[in-house]
């Protein structure tokens, strides 16, 4: 029966590797290496599926956050960051980092800019012959630059196209745009916008800037965290973002003071006095890194202005010019908020036709090859570009409308070479100028429609110059001598117009004032400020009149979440709270809720980032809010690969446990003979080669209760079991006393039987003592034995396999933990005290993953004003409110809500009269309890008792 039971224990074993039963011994069918190489591939299948699974799952979950690795580069790097730079000032190396790198950067794009335009003139002018040669040159080199711009961006990273300017506005209201700050972002911008501008459009790189140095930024954010932890703070973050800013613009224009005047007014709504200084500083690093690489280049003798200017100084207007430069800004401001409809008009019909639409979507080149060659056929010099100056650069073109000197007076031969570009035998120059600047209107919007990164501030700059140029020149024809005021009578000078319409027309396209300290930067030129500060605000007075500024057009036209202004503060602005516009179904998590429940909560709301969490359904008395990842990681610590694989150990270790003591059952009364254990038997004398007798059998033989299994005289007698690698006992005499050892363990052994045993222990024998294992040949052999020179040589042991669960094992044991319940109070718990006693060890809890909890989310109450909810929002940079009412969550509130109430408020769809009805909720019944204590006397009881007294 015995022998019957034990077939059946290894019937599965056997029947794996083909084992047959056959008469007497019984044998294998199948090849042993075969089997183990199936076996192999099948662990390999196992493994690849579980990690599949495990991918999977975190799909499912949106698992997107991964610990950062920390090497030893890091942990170098780390030590170097503490002792060097952060004891100078953490702040003041990052921005003065961040300034370098973004002034080489807009450095290496215009030498690129430059190489492309030089290499457009030489092709026009030395290599081409006949016009149409001209023409083909001219053409050609724009467009296949544009069209590797176009599929280059495309492909690499779409997000850099456009300015730039919109995406950071709302980046910096708190939205988080997916891979807008990339180092993908990074490399499409700079190649596309080098090889758009290189193409000759009149486009600019002022928005494309101010995105790359917040790339930038971002990038070093990301890489000082790696090793420094102050920067991953989110609130940091937005600091470095609102100075990468100015960053921007000062390395584009060498306008340190402009440039942080333009990232508060044009990036912020409400701006924090603390970053003022980061932006000043890392601004001023940026532009003197710009010039310096000007001058250390060759380009320039010095360092000076961008478009440098030679006005007089002593007189630079009359008093009387004010009006007309207000007349000028008024102007301004009419025709930038027509070029900003129009743009915005064309690009909603271009998307809502949809034929054209959807062909221009499955023919990516044929819009931007288009246009290329439509525009550059505009431009080509000998054709109608000969009325527009074509012929020369972006420079060249703004610093002959800055010249100090009037075009139709006696000009010297400097000066004619100069008007001679902007005069041809058919049309005078103020024809030319009139043609430039509409030409820049039309062609500018048109082309800031293509997708390749481009940006407006250069061309609403050239128009206006040449605006201003046509105004001034205009004055001189009526007043050549100039306008008189106290007797003293200056010419009019048309370059300071050309100047003031400049600043005044991109101050109304992006609705800033700063272009006052922008145009006065770059031009070198302050004799002409007030002039400046008269037009651009009165350009701004209008456009902001008229309709919004150019990169919120393009907001509302990307649909970006970007919180729009209130147009006025009227009652209904208060009549209107947060309890007619919040979303009242709210998902939410709650103390005591499953591992399953919060995995299909997390699965059906992959949109949201974070959850509020609630005592429990039935009270809905908020308790924080808990991110999205930190609920990922609670169900991976709870049924993810560490766990499983530490439950595997635990598992295969109980079943060692199980099977040993299985095995230490009572010896059989048919084993007579007695084995003594041959591991501890240095006294033998025995060499490598040497033969057994009979004489060492009774020395090698082992003992049958240290390594082998009592086995039955009804077993086959070439089955047996050897064991290596076993602790052995302490030497014993080679004759047993009944007296030492009274549970002697006997044994039936035959002569052919114990020959081949001990020939095989004693070989295992041998390869225990090497010298790599503890307790080796060293320390066993005698002092006269001589030493094998082949028992010097290492083994190498093999490693350690790692337990892990059956796919049914793995279901089950999944299954029954995420039926467990999950205990927030208590890691809400833990948490504090930590806090309270952060070096206590006594809080510490292996099994319980500690997730974030935030106790205090931001809360609003239901009866709170709309007007009061854009001030918070907007202030603070909050994206969510949790609406409550004593305590209970009852809606929540997000930037999309409250956008599009706001929007409803502007456009009249949301009053008083047309809000929803709060749904009823029934009043909480009251209960009376008795009071023990009388009730107090009332007045009238009062006044009697005070009249019989008196009485």
């Amino acid at each position: 029966m015995k022998s019957i039971e034990n077939k059946e224990e290894g019937s599965d074993e056997e029947s794996g590797l083909g084992y047959q039963n056959t008469l007497m011994y019984g044998r294998y069918q199948r090849d042993l290496s075969e089997a183990a190489r199936e076996e192999a591939r099948r662990l390999r299948r196992l493994r690849k599926k579980r990690r599949r699974d495990d991918k999977l799952r975190q799909k499912e979950l949106e698992a997107t956050g991964k610990p950062r690795p920390r090497g030893k580069f890091f942990k170098v790097l780390g030590y170097i960051w503490r002792h060097t730079f952060a004891r100078l000032g953490e702040d003041w190396i990052f921005l003065a980092v961040l300034g370098i790198i973004t002034a080489i950067l807009n450095f290496a794009m215009d030498r690129g800019i430059a190489i492309c335009n030089n290499a457009r003139m030489w092709m026009y002018n030395d290599l081409a012959t006949s016009t149409f040669s001209q023409y083909v040159a001219w053409v050609s080199l724009p467009v296949c630059l544009i069209l590797f711009a176009a599929g280059f961006v495309h492909i690499v990273a779409a997000q850099s196209i456009g300015s730039g300017i919109p995406e950071m506005k709302t980046i910096l209201r708190g939205v988080h745009l997916k891979e807008y700050l990339t180092f993908r972002a990074l490399i499409s911008k700079l190649i596309g916008l080098t090889a758009t501008l290189g193409s000759g459009l009149p486009l600019g790189k002022e928005g494309p800037s101010v995105h790359i140095a917040s790339m930038v930024a971002t990038l070093l954010s990301k890489l000082v965290t790696t090793f420094q932890g102050i920067y991953s703070n989110e609130s940091r973050n937005s600091e470095m973002l609102a100075a990468a800013c100015a960053v921007g613009v000062a390395s584009c224009f060498a306008a340190p003071v402009g440039g942080v005047l333009f990232s508060i007014e044009v990036t912020t709504t409400y701006f924090a006095v603390r970053n003022y200084w980061r932006g000043f500083f890392a601004a001023c690093c940026g532009a003197i890194m710009f010039r310096l690489l000007s001058v250390w280049s060759g380009a320039m003798p010095t360092i000076k202005p961008l478009f440098p200017t030679n006005l007089p100084q002593d007189f630079p207007f009359d008093p009387q010019e004010f009006a007309v430069f207000v007349l000028l800004g008024v102007v301004c401001g009419l025709l930038a908020s027509l070029w900003i409809w129009l743009h915005r008009q064309y690009v909603l019909f271009m998307r809502n036709t949809k034929t054209l639409s959807n062909f221009l979507q499955k023919n990516r080149f044929i819009y931007p090859g288009f246009i290329t060659l439509a525009v550059m056929s505009i431009l080509f010099p000998p054709g109608i570009g000969k009325y527009m100056a074509a012929d020369l650069g972006n420079q060249e073109q703004v610093l002959s409308l800055f010249a100090n000197f009037t075009w139709s007076d006696e000009l010297t031969a400097e000066q004619a070479s100069i008007v001679s570009h902007w005069r041809t035998p058919e049309v005078e120059y103020w024809g030319c100028l009139i043609i430039f600047f509409f030409s820049i209107f039309f062609l500018s919007m048109v082309s800031c429609t293509l997708p390749v990164p481009a940006g407006i501030f250069v061309p609403a700059f050239k128009m206006g110059a040449s605006l201003g140029r046509f105004t001034g020149e205009v004055m001189h024809y009526f007043c050549p001598l100039g306008v008189a005021y106290g007797g003293h009578i200056q010419k009019i000078l048309p370059g300071g117009y050309a100047v003031v319409g400049a600043a005044a027309f991109t101050g109304a396209v992006t609705h800033t004032v700063s272009t006052i300290v922008i145009v006065s930067e770059m031009t070198g030129q302050v004799t002409h400020l007030l002039g400046i500060m008269a037009a651009v605000l009165a350009a701004n007075a209008v456009a902001a009149l008229l309709g919004p500024s150019c990169f919120d057009s393009i907001i509302l036209i990307k649909k970006l979440p970007y919180l729009p202004d209130l147009l006025s503060s009227a009652s209904r602005m208060y009549d209107i709270c947060v309890e007619d516009f919040m979303v009242r179904e709210v998902k939410y998590i709650w103390n005591r809720m499953t591992f399953q429940q919060l995995k299909d909560l997390l699965k059906e709301n992959k949109a949201i980032k974070s959850f509020p969490l609630v005592d429990s359904p039935a009270s809905m008395v908020l308790l924080g809010s808990i991110h999205r990842w930190e609920l990922v990681r609670v169900i991976e610590r709870q049924v993810g690969r560490s766990r499983r694989l530490q439950v595997a150990a635990q598992w295969h270790r109980r079943a060692l446990q199980d099977e040993a003591r299985a095995r230490t059952r009572r010896p059989s009364r048919f084993e007579v003979t007695p084995a003594p254990d041959m591991l501890h038997a240095p006294g033998t004398g025995m060499t490598r080669g040497s033969s057994l007798t009979t004489k060492d059998q009774g020395g090698l033989l082992p003992s049958p209760g240290q390594l082998f299994r009592p086995k039955s005289i009804l077993k086959k007698t070439n089955s047996f079991t050897l064991t290596r690698g076993l602790a052995s006992p302490p030497p014993q005499a080679t004759t047993p006393s009944p007296a030492s050892s009274p549970a002697q363990v006997y044994s039936t052994v035959t002569g052919a039987e114990t020959r081949i045993r001990a020939a095989f222990e004693a070989i295992f024998r041998r390869s225990t003592l090497l010298q790599d294992v503890e307790g080796g040949l060293s320390d066993q052999l005698t002092p006269g034995l001589p030493r094998s020179p082949s028992i010097n040589k290492k083994v190498q042991l093999p490693r350690e396999r790692v337990c892990d669960m059956s796919p049914e094992d793995q279901k089950a044991w999944e299954q029954l933990e995420m039926a467990k319940e999950i205990d927030f109070d208590r890691m809400l718990g833990i948490a504090r005290k930590r806090d309270l006693l952060p070096e206590d060890s006594e809080y510490e809890d292996e099994t319980l993953y500690i997730c974030h909890i935030d106790p205090a989310p931001f809360q609003l109450v239901e009866r709170t004003s709309l007007l009061k909810v854009h001030s918070l929002f907007s202030t603070l940079g909050v994206s969510r409110a949790y609406v409550t009412a004593i305590g209970r969550l009852i809606g929540v509130v997000a930037l999309k809500e409250l956008r599009k109430a706001i929007e409803d408020v502007n456009s009249g769809v949301l009053t008083v009269a047309t809000r929803p009805s709060p749904p009823t909720t029934p009043l909480p019944t009251i209960i009376k309890v008795p009071s023990t204590q009388p009730a107090p006397p009332s007045d009238s009881e009062t006044a009697k008792l005070t009249t019989s007294e008196k009485a």
